[in-house]
């Protein structure tokens, strides 16, 4: 009888134990994880600024070939499509028959 009482101590503190080892190893992995978010999240950020970047970049030169539709070989060379400046003479309407 008495082995037995001094059994159930010790499984509870091996217990208590195994249970603290555990949730000080997920407590380092978690530590390590916000660690590495707050680092993705910093690059995250400086993508989207370099995406608005190059996004405003396109769109000034998308006007500038408005101006000048010398550069539409280059922006087309880049993947913009730009629609080619108008003809300087209507096209003649076909006559109805």
């Amino acid at each position: 009888m008495s082995f037995e009482k001094n059994r159930v101590p010790l499984i509870l503190t091996a217990l208590l134990f195994i249970s603290a080892t555990i949730s000080a190893g997920y407590s380092i992995a978690y530590v390590g994880k916000a660690t590495e978010l707050r680092g993705l999240q910093g690059q995250a950020a400086a993508i989207e600024n370099n995406r608005i970047l190059v996004r405003s970049l396109a769109n000034d030169a998308v006007a500038y070939s408005k101006r000048n539709p010398d550069i539409n070989p280059v922006l087309q060379s880049v993947g913009l499509n730009v629609s080619p400046a108008p003809a300087s003479t209507p096209a003649s309407p076909k006559a109805a028959k």
